[in-house]
């Protein structure tokens, strides 16, 4: 340990730039290793000495930097040469290894400038990077036309739209400040995404159980629609009715995270029933998943869900955000606490997210324990109209699973209104 405190700064950074260069070259020859010699810049040797050289010129003079500077712009004028002669005799235009080579002479000064963990991610990334090329192809080949526009969208929202509205209440009726109503925008729209990307990306070729966990974080509702009517069209129904139990399982869990995101507290109060009621859901799922004939899953691919991000879509969400807080609102006025037992019951026939982070996110001078009544009673109804549509939907030959489940899941939920 003495020893290593004894050496000098400039010792120990020439180690590290002469490593880390190392290692980037040797990628180079791993990754290049069928293409002739004469066709590469370089590979190991010649970025341990880029990387060298960097350091070398720096701490010639660090506070000007004129020999770092000159010794980089020859360093681009050779490989300027290199690039336009490659173009003209072999008709190739990448750049990667260029760029690679210029932070590879960079080191040497981002080890005394920066802490060192900086120039470790730096080679870690640029050596992941390197390696991920074929992936990054297979990727794109995902990618639809719109699939920048849905991220130009969320970024929109979340990062142009977002800081720009007041955090504070401008009209009294309403017990929402601007920007709370549209954070719940994007959080909602958030989940959304993340579920879509993976679903897009991650399980690209998903059956019908993947579907149904990936959709009931998005809009169980939804979910439960799409594979109902799914169960007509196809012959193999198996896993249908299960995975509508699983996408109702999810939106426990989708409830739970927006309950802990806007009020902390309401989570933990949450947190037993949600936990609960998914637990039970998956045992559900998995009951009927042995009960149904063992066959293989459908691809479900043509089930996935559609583009989350329409400003369409979000405006209406926000739309139904503010009637559902004004209704809330009046109801406790005008009713008390029965009144909005009887709106939470009322609501589960519609999208039940903007009437919940009405609750979640409002000033409406009720108690923790009141709105978790409400949340399980919403929660509950939510499920009596997916039971409906699931029936009217699907094939008679999944309603015995379906009424199985969702029985299940509405008696517990029921236990816990009544004595949570």
């Amino acid at each position: 340990m003495n020893l290593l405190h004894s050496l000098s700064d400039d010792f120990i950074n020439f180690i590290l730039v002469t490593v880390l260069s190392l290692l980037i070259g040797l990628e180079q020859r791993r990754r290049h290793r069928e293409d002739k010699p004469e066709t590469l810049y370089g590979t190991d040797r010649t970025y341990t000495f880029i990387g060298i050289l960097g350091y070398v010129l720096y701490i010639l003079s660090p506070v000007n930097l004129l020999p770092f500077l000159v010794g980089g712009t020859a360093i681009v004028i050779f490989l300027s040469i290199f690039y336009l002669k490659r173009i003209e005799t072999q008709k190739k235009f990448g750049i990667t290894s260029m760029i690679v080579v210029l932070i590879t002479y960079c080191l040497g000064p981002l080890l005394y400038i920066k802490p060192l963990w900086l120039s470790i991610l730096l080679v870690v990334t640029i050596l992941i990077l390197i390696e991920l090329k074929p992936q990054f192809r297979t990727l794109t080949q995902r990618f639809g036309n719109d699939e920048f526009i849905i991220l130009a969208k969320f970024l929109i929202m979340a990062g142009i739209i977002l800081p720009l509205l007041p955090d504070k209440i401008i009209i009294p009726e309403i017990p929402i400040s601007p920007y709370k109503i549209w954070l719940a925008v994007v959080v909602i729209s958030g989940i959304s995404y993340l579920s879509y990307l993976v679903e897009k990306f991650i399980f690209p070729s998903k059956g019908f159980i993947i579907t149904g966990i990936l959709g009931g974080m998005y809009s169980s509702t939804a979910t439960t629609v799409v594979l109902a009517r799914k169960s007509k069209e196809s012959k193999n129904t198996e896993s249908i009715s299960t995975s509508i139990i699983m996408a109702t399982g999810m939106m426990f869990i989708r409830i739970l995270i927006l309950a802990f995101i806007f009020n902390h507290q309401l989570g933990l109060s949450l947190f037993v029933p949600s936990l609960s009621l998914t637990l039970i859901s998956f045992l559900v799922a998995w009951f009927l998943h042995k009960k149904e004939h063992k066959t293989e899953n459908q691809s479900a691919q043509d089930v996935s869900s559609k583009n989350p991000l329409e400003f369409k879509t979000a405006l209406i969400f926000a739309v139904l955000f503010i009637i559902f807080a004004l209704a809330t609102k009046y109801v406790l006025n005008e009713f008390g606490t029965k009144g909005l037992d009887i709106l939470s019951w009322i609501v589960g026939v519609t999208d039940i997210d903007p009437f919940l982070l009405g609750m979640f996110t409002g000033k409406f001078n009720i108690t923790l324990s009141i709105i978790t009544h409400a949340t399980l009673i919403a929660m509950t109804s939510n499920n009596l109209i997916k039971l409906a549509y699931a029936l009217f939907w699907s094939s008679k030959k999944i309603w015995p699973f379906i009424l199985t489940g969702f029985t299940t899941i509405i008696l517990v939920s029921i236990i816990f209104i009544v004595f949570w």
